[in-house]
């Protein structure tokens, strides 16, 4: 293994199945210890400010929903220079315009990833604040996780499983992890389309 490489989790948590690769990452850093100079990192909706570290990457690998006009839950892999392209190709939040942007700041600066792989999953649900990743893109999780791994193998890296006593620090807040964002969540009726009162701010008792 030579160089630095950054797993990247882009997408907004808070907008059901968007949150397909901040979830990836999640698992990843849960379940493995990587060997330096790899690092994991929940992008969320950044932009901008990812440039330094992507600046920083000789081989980056992003989990993302992403629009390939696919059936629900279809997973693709996008490598190298096809990466802009399906970042930008339908736009279905301000993230994903917005990493376009990164790549191209960082190739304008000279300092590009070497390697790049997109593991994008079609997502079938956006348009659900509060909700979760929906059944078909949720199934595509492990297979995700599989295909990362798989491409670090052949980069020499090859993380350890965390023992059970060996708790992962978190990339987010606790609330935001998956099983106590889904607990947490009122039922069907109050939360689907019409927002989470867990995010949305309430008058006070004076007010």
């Amino acid at each position: 293994m030579s160089g630095s490489i950054l797993i990247l989790g882009i997408g907004n948590l808070l907008w059901a199945d968007e949150g397909f690769g901040v979830r990836c990452v999640e698992l990843l850093n849960s379940r493995y210890r990587f060997p330096e100079p790899v690092q994991l990192m929940d992008g969320g909706t950044q932009g901008l400010y990812l440039v330094p570290y992507v600046q920083q990457a000789e081989i980056l690998i992003v989990f993302d929903a992403v629009d390939y006009g696919l059936a629900p839950g279809s997973l693709k892999i996008v490598r190298d220079d096809e990466v802009p392209k399906f970042m930008g190709a339908k736009r279905m939040s301000l993230h994903q315009t917005g990493f376009q942007d990164v790549l191209a700041l960082a190739a304008f600066s000279g300092s590009y990833p070497k390697e790049l792989l997109l593991i994008g999953v079609q997502p079938e649900e956006l348009d659900d604040f509060g909700g979760s990743l929906r059944e078909p893109v949720r199934a595509q999780l492990e297979p995700a996780l599989q295909i990362a791994l798989d491409f670090l193998a052949e980069q020499g890296v090859v993380p350890e499983q965390r023992a059970a006593d060996d708790p992962a620090t978190e990339l987010a807040p606790e609330p935001l992890a998956l099983t106590p964002y889904e607990h947490g969540r009122p039922d069907e009726q109050c939360a689907y389309r019409h927002g989470d009162i867990r995010f949305i701010p309430q008058p006070s008792e004076q007010d």
